[in-house]
């Protein structure tokens, strides 16, 4: 995850944003995706704007396990899929 946190800097510079506005605070997202390093950014960046988030992986062929354990530590972030 960190090797995508370095490769995408557009998230960062939103991240940056989120953590100090908080825009999102107040709503719940659900989500069914792919749990790898790259959604996992995007999911740490929606919670990092206040957003509570339920995901679910939506293939469990594609679910990457230290990914989905390193999400299920995440403050605001729901995990259910199969770790």
């Amino acid at each position: 995850m960190e090797w995508a946190r370095n490769h995408m800097p557009v998230l960062a510079i939103i991240r940056e944003k989120f953590e100090k506005e908080k825009p999102l605070k107040g709503l719940k997202v659900g989500m069914a995706l792919h749990v790898e390093a790259k959604t996992a950014v995007l999911v740490e960046t929606l919670a990092s704007g206040g957003a509570k988030l339920f995901i679910t992986g939506c293939n469990p062929l594609c679910t990457q396990s230290d990914v989905a354990k390193a999400l299920d530590t995440r403050e605001n972030i729901d995990l259910f899929c199969k770790i």
